[in-house]
Parts: structure tokens; sequence; C-alpha cells
């Protein structure tokens, strides 16, 4: 244990210290996905109106998310923000910020493609049997949507929580930047703390994101059938 550096965990409040950091970053993902999830849902039935003008800016709008990386968008808000318009955003409000501006843009693109999976047969057979608009979405497409989407978009939140390390990048103090903290400070009593302290910061990850891909596996499996 101490060859791997996992003794450094118990000295003092290191490990404290280390569980406070992965709150941190499970918050900011937190708040970031159910931003993304309501905002997503708005923008991704924006997204499959016919009107030209909101199919071109939303066109814009996912382009700018696939094409530039996520820790550039980190230094854009972050560090942009205070020179461009003189206004100093807090670190953990500029993650929330440039993941919610991500997040939503992917989940826009999927509730989009649930919506525009939905056959037209299906809302003619609705129209067919009496159903009024209204009824036709919340009766057939919606239900129909959301088997699509959840496993999609459960994913998408596994994705978000993997990403949301690169906030180390704007000095917000989180696991990975406590890990460092600590491996710092015990450079020489422990010169091999880094295994030690990442390979738990791995084992939190995966207890936080394995259940999620577990839940998303079992919906598709359980909608599936």
């Amino acid at each position: 244990m101490t060859d791997l550096g996992f003794d450094v965990l118990f000295r003092g409040t290191n490990f404290t210290r280390l569980l406070g950091g992965m709150w941190i970053t499970m918050k900011i993902s937190l708040i970031s996905v159910v931003l993304s999830i309501v905002l997503g849902i708005l923008l991704g039935i924006i997204m499959t109106l016919k009107n030209p003008v909101t199919k071109s800016i939303c066109r814009v709008y996912l382009e700018i998310v696939r094409i530039m990386p996520q820790l550039v968008l980190l230094f854009i808000v972050y560090y942009g923000s205070a020179r461009l318009i003189g206004l100093k955003f807090e670190p953990e409000f500029a993650a929330v910020i440039v993941f919610t501006f991500w997040g939503t843009a992917e989940m826009g693109d999927l509730v989009r493609g649930a919506l525009q999976s939905i056959p037209i047969h299906q809302y003619e057979s609705a129209y067919a049997l009496g159903m009024n608009r209204s009824q036709t979405y919340f009766s057939v497409v919606i239900p129909q949507t959301i088997r699509r989407l959840v496993p999609l978009s459960i994913n998408l939140v596994t994705r978000m929580i993997k990403t949301t390390p690169l906030i180390v990048m704007i000095e917000v103090v989180e696991a990975t930047k406590v890990a460092r903290q600590i491996i710092d400070a015990n450079r020489v009593a422990s010169p091999n703390a880094a295994f030690g302290l990442f390979f738990v910061i791995f084992v939190l990850y995966f207890a936080v994101c394995w259940p999620i891909s577990l839940l998303a596996s079992h919906i598709e499996k359980k909608w599936s059938n």
C-alpha cells in the first residue's frame, strides 16, 4: 500500500479534501445536466420547426459546439469575458455556463432526432382515429419520443460528468486539483502518491458513471422488447 502511494490518503484531511473536490465536480455536473435537459428539450422542439431563420441559427449553434473544444469555451467564458466586457465570472459559475451551453446543444439534437424519427403514418393514424394535434402529441408522439430519448440522454449525462475535470484549467478546486495539491505537498514523503490518488479518483468516477451506464442499458433493453 505504501509503495503505491495509498498511504497519503490517510494523512490528515487528505481523503476528506479529495471527496470535497469530487463533490464540487458532481455539483457542477448536476446543475449543468438539469439545465441542459430543460433547455435542450425546448431547443429540440424549436429545431423541428420549418422556420428557415430558426433552423439556420440552431445549425450555427450546433456547429460551434461540435467544432469548439470544451476547454477553449471554458477559457473564452472565464478569461475572455473579463477582458472583453469587464465581467469576471466565478470559476464554478463559468463552468456551469460552458457545460450547459454544450449540453443544451447535444440534448437539443437528441430531441430533434427523436421527434423526427416518429414515422409520418403515426400522425396520420392518430388523425384518422379522430385525435386532434394536442392529443396526437401527448398520446402518440411524446411517449415514443421518450422511449427513444431516455437511453441517449443518460449516455450524455455520463459524458458530461467525465468531461468536467477540464474545469481544473479555470481554477476550480475539484478532485484532480486537490490530488495535485496533495501530491505536491507530499512529494518527498510519498513519491508514488500520484498513482494512489488518481486511482482513487478513477474509482470515484467509476462508482458514479457505471450505475448510470447500467441504467441506460437496462432501459434500452427493457423498451426494445
